[in-house]
């Protein structure tokens, strides 16, 4: 491929992504029905590459209490990526693995907090097995550290983390459910060299 425009690299990134954003929801979906024993339908993902300050306004408010599951990537590429749910959705996926009455809305206990874990290195793998077989590099998640805060204080890590790299992320939106819609939002954010690497292996350059 040529030489492209800063602008024409970005816009292919940015689809591409989106593609990659369709197919980890799809597997992320498959993977969390198989979990539960239910059917789950998902509607298209929303994806967005957007400022890291501009994160928390896309989600929700910064007072509101959600659930952050955050890993580092490495291997091939170097970054974090971090996966938040609403409280609703994080109970009631809880509820449904653990046969705990749906509708609750207790605190969460610790395995309540390790199956969230669960679910979280599920949807991530999901995501980064998509990059992969896009990119044919190698890409190896951490082990998940899991936060129930306030939306400002959960995404003070990535803001804090990536201010020193660059200044976007991707921001992927899916809802996915049966009877009751699950609302989830996944953040990748490479290091700038591994923004490169991935760029070179879509065959992108400036």
């Amino acid at each position: 491929m040529g030489r492209l425009t800063l602008e024409e690299v970005n816009n292919a990134y940015v689809d591409v992504l989106k593609e990659i954003g369709n197919v980890g929801a799809g597997n992320a979906t498959t993977a969390i029905a198989s979990m539960l024993g239910i059917r789950i339908d998902m509607s298209v993902p929303k994806v967005a590459l957007l400022e890291v300050s501009d994160l928390g306004s896309a989600i929700c408010p910064e007072e509101e209490i959600i659930v952050g599951i955050f890993l580092e990537v490495q291997t091939d590429i170097d970054g974090s990526m971090m996966f938040l749910m609403k409280m609703d959705s994080a109970q009631f996926l809880v509820n449904k693995l653990l046969g705990k009455d749906t509708y609750s809305q207790n605190a969460f206990d610790e395995m309540d907090l390790s199956a969230l874990k669960e679910i979280g290195n599920i949807i991530a793998a999901s995501y980064l097995n998509a990059l992969s077989s896009m990119t044919n590099l190698t890409i190896t998640p951490s082990i998940p550290h899991i936060a129930v805060d306030m939306a400002a204080s959960i995404l003070s890590v990535p803001a804090i983390q990536f201010g020193q790299f660059g200044d976007h992320a991707l921001l992927i939106k899916t809802e996915f459910g049966d009877d009751v819609m699950i609302n989830g939002f996944f953040i990748l954010m490479p290091e700038e060299d591994s923004y490169e690497k991935i760029l070179k292996a879509l065959g992108l350059s400036l």
